[in-house]
């Protein structure tokens, strides 16, 4: 009697017993599109030549000592009477516009990130509390809210600016107030769908204090939508931030940013002499762009309903 033979042994998958862990999913869900994967690259890549500008910019352009007004408008590939190349050109004080553009970046981010953080703080503390106390206080809230959202906040912080000055401080705070509302309507919509769900009867059953509801239970389910509108309104701080430098009532000449920049060569447009605005609004065209495609495909990662 004749034994039957085993069946081969199939090989187990290499990946076979690993367990994929969420931020291993969010990173492969996010590198599904490429033109995101590469706007991620480009805006790391600014914010490490924003950081480290003083080691990275071939000069420092704001140095007196270091600029020549014999090197004013000097065309793109040009060189210096001490034979530096200026690869974009000059302005019209003689800077490097590669330097310029470069510590341009690090005002223009600053602001951006520094006023999204403190309006994310104030707009998310106010959500949580009209979505979870209801009643007069969610009313009141929604109210205030309504009104600002129906003023451009551009409108917002010309009238502030007025009031405050120029400089980094002030163009921060007109932001942040400018701003705030938005990051409040989007919590407490998020706060809301939260607030009637089981989880949160049980801990008030429990009796747990309204702090640890609020921020133990109730803030981190509304964090996904809060991460798309931070990196979305980031981007809208720093195209509000060049708008308003431009006009001349955003940052001072001894604080330049982008927006500045590209006023000092606005002037000069019509004489033929384009680079002087052109590359920094190149600059900030690129910026602006990489943090809104990462924004959306981090909409798309964090809500499966909003995949194409």
């Amino acid at each position: 009697m004749s034994e039957t033979a085993a069946p081969p042994a199939v090989p187990a998958p290499a990946d076979a017993g690993k367990v994929e862990t969420p931020f291993h999913r969010f990173c492969r869900d996010f590198a599904e599109s490429r033109v995101a994967t590469a706007a991620l690259a480009v805006l790391a890549a600014i914010i490490l030549l924003a950081l480290f500008a003083p080691w990275v910019a071939p000069t420092d352009p704001y140095d007196l000592a270091s600029v020549s007004i014999l090197d004013s408008k000097l065309k793109p590939g040009s060189q210096s009477m001490d034979g530096l190349t200026y690869w974009l050109g000059t302005d019209g004080a003689g800077r490097d516009l590669v330097s310029a553009i470069i510590y341009g970046l690090r005002i223009s981010l600053g602001v951006g990130v520094m006023s999204g953080v403190f309006a994310l703080c104030i707009g998310t503390a106010v959500g949580l509390a009209a979505a979870y106390f209801g009643g007069r206080i969610d009313t009141f809230i929604m109210r205030v809210v309504d009104i600002q959202l129906s003023f451009p906040a551009i409108l917002i912080a010309l009238i502030l600016l007025a009031i405050l000055g120029k400089g980094v401080d002030k163009i921060t705070i007109a932001l942040v107030i400018a701003q705030w509302a938005y990051y409040a309507r989007t919590v407490r919509a998020s706060a809301l769908v939260e607030r009637n769900k089981e989880y949160i009867e049980a801990a008030q059953c429990l009796a747990l204090g309204h702090n640890r509801i609020v921020f133990r239970h109730l803030f981190p389910n509304c964090l996904p939508p809060l991460i798309v509108v931070g990196t979305i309104q980031t981007a809208h701080a720093i195209s509000l931030e060049a708008t308003l430098s431009f006009l001349g009532v955003g940052l001072p000449i001894s604080e330049p940013s982008l927006g500045l920049l590209i006023s000092n060569g606005f002037d000069f447009m019509l004489s033929g002499l384009y680079w002087i605005s052109f590359f920094p609004g190149v600059a900030l065209l690129v910026t602006i762009v990489s943090i809104n495609l990462v924004g959306d495909q981090l909409r798309d990662v964090l809500n499966p309903r909003l995949q194409k």
